[in-house]
């Protein structure tokens, strides 16, 4: 079993050591575990920070220790080291450049804001909404995202809460899973939605994925290290899955 979504206690709302983390992993049977903590941005909102991310000056540290720890468990597990992270047209290039150079090894497209976060009028993406405006938005900008080339996959791609007309939702969705096919990209069923009951995973979206045939991979979202046993959650998601006829794949980093 493999899980490329991870966080850990440095973007402030997770708990628990990183170690706890892959300790858990390979007790509950994983050959493979992503640490994908929310990335630090490089805002240009000067004296900007988020509150769920990150700083800066800690991605050094959050590589240098789970390579250390990658090393540690080598032979007892595949540990991978990358980032979950937002496609903001500011800050993109010049988060990514410094995250690379410090030795990500992969990312994944989780689209919490439209525009940059730091604006006023910037959306966040589960917050309810009728503005289609804003629905368009959330769509174009996390396709933009893909179109870099630069992920895994996208997290959570039905987090975007709309609470208007339930043919709106579907043809806008319709048309944004077929793009991401199209791009190459699986989406993923997100285990903490699923087991916090949160907006998503959305059933709506879900049979939709059943029908346009995208690759989905399974996503733990772990925001503590128990999380990594909770074999009830991920059991009751595949079995979820496959009455809408979804198998997921698993994605192996070389």
């Amino acid at each position: 079993m493999k899980n490329y979504h991870t966080h850990t206690k440095r973007c402030n709302h997770a708990s628990g050591n990183d170690e706890q983390y892959i300790q858990n992993a390979i007790k509950s049977g994983f050959d493979t575990l992503g640490f994908s903590d929310h990335a630090p941005m490089i805002f240009e909102q000067k004296g900007y920070y988020s509150g769920f991310r990150m700083f800066p000056e800690q991605a050094s540290e959050y590589i240098g220790t789970v390579k250390s720890l990658k090393e540690k468990y080598k032979n007892d597990i595949s540990i991978h080291i990358g980032f979950e992270i937002e496609y903001y047209p500011k800050c993109f290039d010049k988060t990514v450049s410094m995250l690379d150079g410090l030795g990500s090894e992969y990312y994944i497209l989780g689209q919490h804001f439209t525009d940059n976060e730091f604006e006023p009028y910037a959306h966040y993406s589960g917050n309810k909404t009728k503005n289609t405006v804003l629905f368009d938005k959330y769509i174009e900008q996390a396709l933009t995202g893909l179109q870099t080339g630069k992920f895994l996959y996208i997290a959570h791609p039905d987090l975007f809460n709309y609470n208007g007309k339930n043919d709106i939702y579907i043809q806008k969705m319709t048309y944004f899973l077929k793009e991401i096919k199209n791009l190459g990209y699986p989406v993923e069923f997100n285990l903490l939605g699923y087991s916090d009951k949160r907006n998503y995973p959305n059933k709506i979206f879900w049979e939709l994925v059943s029908q346009t045939g995208n690759d989905v991979v399974i996503g733990f979202d772990a925001h503590n290290p128990d999380a990594l046993c909770d074999s009830g959650t991920y059991n009751t998601a595949v079995s979820y899955l496959k009455k809408l006829n979804i198998t997921p794949i698993e994605i192996k980093i070389q």
